[in-house]
C-alpha cells in the first residue's frame, strides 16, 4: 500500500497519513510502536520534545533499516526554549536526542511566549539543513493573525485539534490563502465514545462495511488534512491505516461536516493555558 505524499509551501513532500507518538511513555513503549508502525509500511511519525520520546523515536528509526531518505520525522519545540538563542539549543537537543542530522518538520509547538525568535532560529535552522520544512501548532485566528505577520516566511503547516465534531473552518480559509497545510492532532477526538457512537458515523460505516474510526478517519482524509493517529495496540495501528481502499462520497462527507461543534477539547486563546502548559511539562527537567 503507498501512502499519498502532499506538497507543501515550501516543495517538501510529507505522507499524508503518518503514526503519532503522543502520550505513548519511553518505558520501551514508543520504540515498539513505532517499530511496528514501520513494519506496516508508515513512514511519517510525529514526535516533540515534550512528549519525552525522542530517544526511542530515533532508535526505533535506525533499528528499523529503512533509509532515513524514505522517512519523514517530525518533532516540536517546547515553551522552556522559545527566544531566539534558546531555540537554538532546543533545536540541537531534539537533534541529539533522535540521533539524526536533519528533522524533516518541526513545529512551534505551543504559541506562546517568543515565538518570534524562536521561529528566526527556525528558519536559520532550515536555511542550515538542519530543518527540511518549520510549522506551527495549536494556533487560532487570533494566535496567528498576532504571530505569523512577524515572521519572515510563512508556516508550511498549522497542527491544530481536527475532528468531525471541531472542523476549524475559520483557521482553514486563513491558512488556505497561503496554501498552509492543516495537520489533525486528536483525529479521532482522543478516543472520544460520542464520536464514535455516533448514528450517522455508523450508518455510513455499516454500508462501507468499516469501523466507525476508519469513516472518520476517511473523511479527515478527503478534507485535505494530514492525519497520524496513535495507538499501542498492533492491531489498531494496523486497521486504522485501512482507509485508502474506499472512499466517501460527497453526500456523506455533508452529513459529517454537519456534525460540527465549532469548539473542541482544547482552546488555545483560554486565559492561563500558556502558564498551564510552561508548569505542566518542563523539557529541561532531566538536566536539573
Amino acid at each position: 500500500m503507498k501512502i499519498e505524499t502532499v506538497t507543501l509551501n515550501d516543495g517538501v513532500k510529507i505522507p499524508a497519513y503518518g503514526f503519532g507518538t503522543y502520550l505513548i511513555p519511553s518505558d520501551g513503549s514508543t520504540y515498539r510502536a513505532v517499530r511496528e508502525a514501520l513494519s506496516l509500511g508508515i513512514r511519517h511519525i510525529d514526535t516533540a520534545a515534550a512528549y519525552f520520546n525522542e530517544r526511542e523515536v530515533g532508535r526505533a528509526v535506525r533499528e528499523s533499516g529503512i533509509p532515513r531518505d524514505e522517512l519523514f520525522i517530525t518533532s516540536k519545540l517546547w515553551l522552556q526554549d522559545y527566544g531566539y538563542e534558546a531555540a537554538k539549543k532546543g533545536i540541537e537537543a531534539s537533534l541529539e536526542k533522535l540521533g539524526m542530522d536533519y528533522i524533516d518538520l518541526y513545529l512551534i509547538h505551543q504559541p506562546y511566549g517568543d515565538v518570534p525568535g524562536a521561529w528566526k532560529a527556525m528558519e536559520e535552522a532550515k536555511a542550515e539543513g538542519k530543518l527540511r520544512s518549520i510549522g506551527v501548532s495549536n494556533m487560532t485566528p487570533k494566535i496567528w493573525n498576532s504571530f505569523v505577520p512577524q515572521f519572515d516566511t510563512v508556516p508550511s503547516v498549522n497542527q491544530v485539534e481536527f475532528n468531525p465534531y471541531f472542523q476549524q473552518r475559520e483557521i482553514r480559509e486563513i491558512m488556505a490563502k497561503a496554501d498552509v497545510k492543516l495537520e489533525a492532532w486528536g483525529p479521532l477526538g482522543q478516543g472520544n465514545r460520542q464520536m464514535l457512537e455516533e448514528p450517522v458515523i455508523k450508518k455510513i460505516a455499516e454500508s462501507h462495511e468499516k469501523e466507525p474510526g476508519q469513516i472518520i478517519l476517511r473523511f479527515e482524509y478527503q478534507e485535505g488534512a494530514i492525519i497520524f493517529p496513535k495507538s499501542t495496540n498492533p492491531a489498531r495501528i494496523k486497521s486504522n491505516m485501512e482507509i485508502f481502499d474506499f472512499s466517501l462520497s460527497e453526500d456523506e462527507m455533508e452529513k459529517i461536516r454537519a456534525l460540527d461543534k465549532g469548539k473542541g477539547c482544547h482552546n488555545p486563546d483560554a486565559p492561563g493555558v500558556a502558564e498551564m502548559l510552561i508548569s505542566a511539562f518542563d523539557v529541561h527537567a532531566d538536566e536539573k
